[in-house]
């Protein structure tokens, strides 16, 4: 008979994997159709969708229900923690592209630009300035006006979204705390503050970008800057609703009695996420709006 540490759960063959690779195969493929002004695009974008969602629906319900039923032991739990790890680290790897390309184009690009001889350059009247809208002037024989816009500040909505996360940070601690200490309120009050705390971030974000766009004169295509604002602030703020959902899960397995004192990675998985989506912003805030 298996022990404790030699048991090792082995689920039978599941038709998830396949149902999901076609739900994203129909949802890729159908946004190509769509901006190439294929009419099937959109409902394939549409079934697409259907398929993941259900994906999502029954399979982590299958292995909620695998861990509630006591499937899941020390073996399960390291494996669960390594993926995780794992996930996590590719997202670093994620943000460290869009990093990169931000410390590129201002330390390296714009500065290489204005050492160019103006007679050999094809981007005459070049200011090498950050943040930069783009070249202006004449480009390859064209003339292009400098975009005008208002650079992001960090004051104000970016500082409130910076104390909300960091306010959320504390709160999911706090949760797991109450968690450790099997005091079920304290769990639920936490976890319901946290996503309480992670909607105020994306409606702050909301109207920041409204803001920018109608106001501000600040696009996806004012340049660089715009660019590589709304490429980080966007794929963060993407992040920020993705823990948010995942902590809304959990919040209501919490209600229904799940996780133990002793047993409860789900939990613990979402909060290294939510932490790791801290310290992202933060990092955001200084090299982004600060600097």
């Amino acid at each position: 008979m298996a022990t404790e540490t030699q048991h090792y759960y082995v689920p039978n063959p599941s038709p998830y994997p396949f149902i999901l690779s076609s739900g994203l195969l129909l949802l890729t493929s159908g946004f190509v159709f769509k901006m190439n002004n294929f009419a099937p695009g959109v409902w394939m974008m549409f079934l697409g969708f259907l398929c993941v969602l259900y994906v999502l629906f029954g399979w982590f319900g299958k292995v909620i229900g695998e861990s509630e039923s006591g499937q899941y032991r020390e073996w399960e739990d390291k494996s669960f923690r390594i993926a995780m790890i794992v996930f996590i680290s590719s997202e670093v790897a994620f943000f460290a592209a869009f990093f990169g390309a931000l410390f590129f184009v201002r330390n390296i690009g714009i500065p290489e630009l204005a050492h160019f001889d103006p007679s050999l350059t094809p981007y005459k009247g070049f200011t090498a300035i950050w943040p930069s809208a783009g070249p202006g002037g004449m480009v390859l024989g064209k003339l292009y006006e400098v975009a005008k816009f208002e650079p992001m500040k960090p004051l104000g909505l970016p500082a409130i979204n910076t104390m909300i996360l960091l306010t959320s940070g504390l709160t999911v601690t706090w949760a797991h705390w109450g968690l450790v200490k099997d005091n079920r309120r304290q769990l639920i009050l936490g976890l319901f503050m946290t996503v309480v705390l992670g909607i105020s971030f994306l409606l702050c974000q909301a109207y920041e970008y409204h803001h920018a766009y109608t106001e501000m004169g600040l696009t996806l295509g004012t340049g660089a800057y715009g660019a590589t604002f709304f490429m980080l602030t966007g794929f963060h703020g993407f992040h920020v609703l993705l823990g948010t959902i995942m902590l809304t899960v959990i919040l209501l397995r919490s209600i229904n009695g799940h996780f133990k004192p002793n047993h409860h990675f789900a939990f613990e998985g979402v909060a290294w996420y939510w932490h790791f989506v801290d310290v992202v912003w933060l990092l955001l805030f200084v090299l982004v709006y600060w600097l």
